[in-house]
């Protein structure tokens, strides 16, 4: 059945090469990487005398601390909130928001999130507090905070959006995730437009957590190279407004497709021929209506570790073989985790809109186990169609396709 197109109207990350927009093309262009030694003293975990040094590099956002919400909404003071009231007020997102209300009615803007951590930082902080015995202290708020729903519930209480709202847990594909979800919304008329996003903040449970898994490169993480050993962990905050393309008053591109699937081949480890990958890519190529030799470029999730980056190149070099140019973004700032999607998606937002393919960061040459085609340098190339992936730990795996909107 044919639908009306649902296009991007507006978009906005914020991660640790800087706030919005032009910060990350001017770090893509100039290729200026954000990774650094990990020392992780949030204001938080303060009054405990620790700062938390791994021998691994962290995307850290800067002045978060700084960051002070609303008055009315001081139950949700966290970490993660914080860098999402800090995404929310880049690019001229407050007035975009503001307009949707006023054009659609409130009730009719969805609010579709994706995280992993939530507000796992004030948890820990709450454990702290509590020194091993005791009840958790009375200032803990966890529907607040800690709570996977207090993003979308913070969001919605900051914009005063009130459609249907909720949050998308599934690991690192959650903030992929939240575009399919809110496409399926506005064609079953539940919505006429929606505010999606993800926001992920750096907490001690995903860097010693990772760190137990042997997953943290000791050096700034370098997808698909030979000697690559592991990933950078990173934060961020993302944002883009759907519309149905006849009432948007911009387009910044097409949502062309979307494929999601759960390969359940393992906990933490893909299918070594990256078997439910190639299901998102191929979903997304069949509802975008596409073959793959029109696919001009792929932003990889590229995490950097041994067995993700093969299994990927397999899946991807499986259904485009080796003409498609793609590459990894995350040597920029880091594994976002639960927004990597929304923050790669932005990337491949501005590929598209800028004609250019950002190189691989870090990376000298491909790994010859990885038969994709890898972008090392940035090239400049007209680029109708991009597609970009995030696959998440238990295989839960969604694959986005964009195009760009003719100017």
């Amino acid at each position: 059945m044919q639908r009306e197109p649902i296009v991007v109207s507006d978009f906005t990350a914020t991660t640790a090469v800087g706030r919005g927009r032009e910060a990350l093309l001017d770090a893509l262009r100039t290729r200026r990487g954000a990774l650094k030694p990990c020392e992780f003293a949030p204001p938080e975990l303060a009054p405990f005398g620790r700062v938390h040094r791994l021998d691994t590099y962290i995307g850290e956002v800067e002045g978060l601390q700084d960051v002070a919400l609303p008055e009315p909404l001081a139950r949700y003071d966290c970490r993660n909130n914080r860098l999402a009231y800090l995404g929310l007020q880049q690019d001229g997102l407050p007035a975009q928001v503001q307009r949707l209300k006023d054009q659609y009615g409130a009730e009719r803007v969805a609010v579709i999130l994706g995280t992993s951590t939530a507000g796992l930082l004030q948890a820990e902080w709450a454990y702290h507090v509590r020194g091993g015995a005791g009840p958790l202290p009375a200032s803990f708020d966890y529907a607040a905070t800690l709570n996977g729903y207090s993003l979308a519930s913070f969001v919605t209480a900051l914009t005063g959006l009130a459609g249907p709202a909720y949050v998308i847990s599934t690991a690192c594909s959650s903030s992929a995730k939240v575009f399919a979800t809110a496409a399926r919304l506005m064609q079953a008329n539940l919505a006429d437009a929606a505010l999606v996003g993800g926001v992920d903040s750096l907490c001690l449970t995903t860097l010693y957590g990772f760190g137990s898994l042997e997953l943290l490169s000791r050096a700034p993480c370098k997808p698909y190279a030979p000697d690559r050993s592991g990933i950078s962990i990173g934060e961020g905050a993302g944002f883009a407004i759907l519309e149905r393309e006849s009432r948007a008053p911009r387009a910044v591109a097409r949502l062309a497709g979307w494929g999601e699937s759960s390969d359940a081949h393992h906990m933490s480890s893909p299918h070594p021929e990256g078997l439910g990958a190639q299901l998102a890519m191929r979903a997304a190529l069949d509802r975008a209506g596409l073959r793959a030799h029109e696919i001009d470029y792929i932003n990889l999730h590229g995490t950097a570790t041994r067995s993700n980056d093969v299994a990927e190149g397999r899946a991807v070099a499986a259904i485009f073989g080796d003409a498609v140019p793609t590459s990894s973004t995350k040597a920029w700032f880091g594994h976002l985790l639960g927004a990597a999607g929304i923050a790669e998606a932005a990337v491949t937002l501005l590929a598209l809109a800028e004609g250019f393919a950002p190189g691989t960061l870090n990376t000298e040459e491909k790994d010859p186990a990885c038969p994709n085609r890898l972008l090392i340098g940035n090239v400049d190339l007209p680029l109708r169609y991009a597609l970009t992936n995030s696959f998440g730990f238990g295989g839960s795996n969604c694959s986005l396709i964009f195009e760009a909107v003719a100017r």
